[in-house]
């Protein structure tokens, strides 16, 4: 199962961390979108190669001590099919160095709709009898908010090709509540009916460390509603974001982690990505940069976490 991978990543680097690649073009060292734009100009093209090459240099500054990354769809979609190109390079070229990649795309819908995105970004296209992988990431993010339509298909392709989905349960985001925190007959919140419901979809993808191959997104920016969940989703895995820029500290995600240390995934995007800029450094040493913010990072959470082990 999928998230088994990751977890043995985890404990391997003893780090419980992701690094999101939501690249901007403000991001991004002028000396490597100069060379991107001498090759194709102030393109679409020449912006999607300057993409590449920073999430390259990202990737291999981090890929011995982080054990994933997160590329956000909609920051490669906004470049045309240029930039989709880029996803699917920048996916190929992390899984090459051993990285365990999540495609953060919030795909909803049902049906043959949402089997077309869960062949796309986790299965295989079929081309007339050959069998193509067209992006090729270890998990999905999806909404779940369609109900079982919109799971039942992604579980089943989970199940074919050892892979992973991320169903949005409690967001990070400040307005998360005017749906997520509402209260169904009975007392229920709407965001634990939903993690209950990622309990169940996750009872036919069990894996080897207690946790199921349907995770959830759980933000840190919620503390008490993080520990709720854990405590009453004990086999589903979570994904934090809203580490860092958005305001969440290691206190905030302690309660993420079971007793063995493992059970979540933290998210860091832009804190990484333009870690160079806040150190004021060279702009070529900006890859190093966001090594050491991702040490920083994994030490800040091993301090509350303590060690993971299976």
């Amino acid at each position: 199962m999928a998230f088994d991978r990751l977890i043995e990543n985890i404990v391997e680097k003893q780090n419980p961390t992701v690094a999101g690649l939501d690249p901007k073009l403000d991001y991004i060292p002028s000396y490597i979108k100069e060379k991107a734009y001498a090759q194709y100009g102030k393109t679409l093209e020449g912006a999607a190669e300057a993409l590449f090459e920073y999430n390259k240099g990202l990737i291999d500054a981090l890929c011995d001590i982080v054990p994933a990354v997160k590329p956000q769809a909609a920051y490669y979609e906004m470049y045309g099919w240029q930039g989709v190109r880029t996803l699917a390079r920048t996916i190929e070229y992390a899984k090459s160095k051993g990285m365990f990649v999540i495609t953060d795309g919030k795909r909803n819908d049902i049906g043959s709709t949402m089997e077309a995105y869960a062949a796309a970004h986790l299965g295989t296209t079929d081309i007339e009898g050959e069998a193509c992988e067209a992006f090729g990431g270890d998990a999905l993010t999806v909404n779940g908010y369609l109900g079982s339509d919109g799971i039942m298909p992604l579980v089943d392709i989970c199940k074919k090709g050892d892979k992973g989905i991320f169903a949005l349960v409690k967001t990070s985001n400040p307005s998360s509540g005017e749906l997520q925190n509402l209260q169904l007959t009975g007392g229920e919140t709407i965001y634990l009916h939903m993690g209950k419901m990622c309990e169940n979809w996750g009872e036919s993808l069990p894996g080897k460390y207690g946790y199921s191959g349907v995770g959830a997104v759980v933000g840190a920016t919620y503390p008490e509603q993080l520990e709720e969940l854990r405590r009453e989703l004990p086999r589903t895995f979570f994904l934090v974001p809203g580490y860092g820029a958005q305001g969440g500290g290691a206190q905030d995600i302690k309660h993420a982690f079971d007793k063995n240390g493992i059970g979540a995934i933290v998210n860091s995007s832009r804190a990484i990505m333009c870690a160079w800029k806040k150190e004021g450094c060279p702009e070529e040493d900006y890859a190093m940069a966001a090594r050491r913010e991702a040490i920083r990072m994994r030490d800040d959470i091993r301090a509350v976490v303590g060690e993971m082990k299976l």
